[in-house]
């Protein structure tokens, strides 16, 4: 009876693989941090500006999804045995930021 797993992996390959699949994933984050960072650094000017609160409540909820699609991504067990459980911490902090934003913006 084997107890252990045997990995499927090349060594060889892990490197390759984990350029393949960490660059998209990246840049997904790094679209979801510039959503993020554009709705806490630009808000509303004022209670007149409807269109600053419409603006940053999209930029909130683009970002919300974002963080789900991110985090939906990094369940997939290819990429979570690749990339490492790490991967799961930037959607996890965006989202609750953008969490956080939209549910204080009033």
């Amino acid at each position: 009876m084997r107890l252990a797993r045997e990995s499927i992996d090349l060594p060889e390959d892990r490197g390759c693989l984990q350029w393949v699949l960490g660059i998209p994933l990246g840049l997904l984050n790094a679209v979801n941090g510039l959503l993020v960072y554009a709705a806490v650094r630009y808000g509303p000017q004022a209670e007149w500006d409807d269109q600053g609160y419409a603006g940053t409540a999209a930029a909130c909820l683009f970002a919300l999804m974002l963080s789900v699609l991110a985090l939906l991504i990094t369940l997939i067990p290819t990429f979570r045995r690749t990339l490492g459980l790490w991967w799961f911490a930037p959607p996890i902090v965006m989202g609750v930021i953008a969490w956080v934003r939209i549910a204080t913006l009033e």
